[in-house]
């Protein structure tokens, strides 16, 4: 039997980042600047990953304070009373050779939806420092009124003022950890048969 193995996420070589239309016209971007979360495979197989990923709502930078205050308020996130925003990933379907869909429930406020996620596999490889490192691209489309983010405003011609899908664009880079996982933490997954490995 395939031992348990951890995988960190090395921050300096990811993001977790988010678009929204603005005046129905432009899309404007942010990304949240403190996140982390408990990854275990068996092997190395990223089709067994069990992942439970959090995220500092208070850390969202979009390049304007004032947007930045608004979207912690209570209109938006509500950083006072809701401190984390929480992904737990448990199904996997292969598409192609190195793409997969990645189903999980993402819990916004104390709402949790269900949500698919486009992965793309970028594999695995060894830096020069010896560490095993793998990559992974992920995209989706959610839409922000399913977590009660309701707050808009009508423009003047029609229209609203901030769109309701939110797509979101994540570069994800893990390192392999030497640390013997506890194989009771973190939840089951429903993997396929298929696997995502080296």
């Amino acid at each position: 039997m395939e031992s348990k193995i951890k995988w960190a996420i090395d921050p300096f070589h990811s993001e977790i980042a988010f678009k929204v239309k603005h005046l129905m016209i432009t899309n404007v971007k942010g990304v949240f600047k403190e996140f982390d979360a408990s990854i275990y495979t068996t092997g190395d197989d990223f089709m067994t990953a069990e992942i439970d990923c959090w995220i500092n709502p208070a850390s969202v930078d979009t390049g304007s304070a004032d947007r930045d205050a608004h979207l912690k308020s209570a209109d938006f996130f509500d950083v006072e009373n809701h401190k984390e925003i929480n992904f737990t990933g448990n199904t996997y379907e292969k598409v192609d050779n190195d793409s997969y869909e990645l189903y999980g429930d993402l819990t916004i406020k104390g709402i949790t939806k269900r949500i698919k996620l486009d992965v793309e596999f970028g594999g695995v490889i060894r830096d020069p420092w010896g560490n095993e490192k793998a990559g992974f691209s992920i995209n989706g489309k959610v839409n922000r009124k399913d977590w009660g983010l309701d707050w808009n405003s009508l423009l003047e011609g029609g229209g609203l003022l901030v769109g309701n899908d939110i797509w979101i664009s994540c570069e994800i880079e893990l390192s392999k950890s030497n640390e013997i996982p506890d194989v009771s933490a973190s939840g089951k997954n429903t993997a396929g048969a298929d696997q995502i490995s080296a």
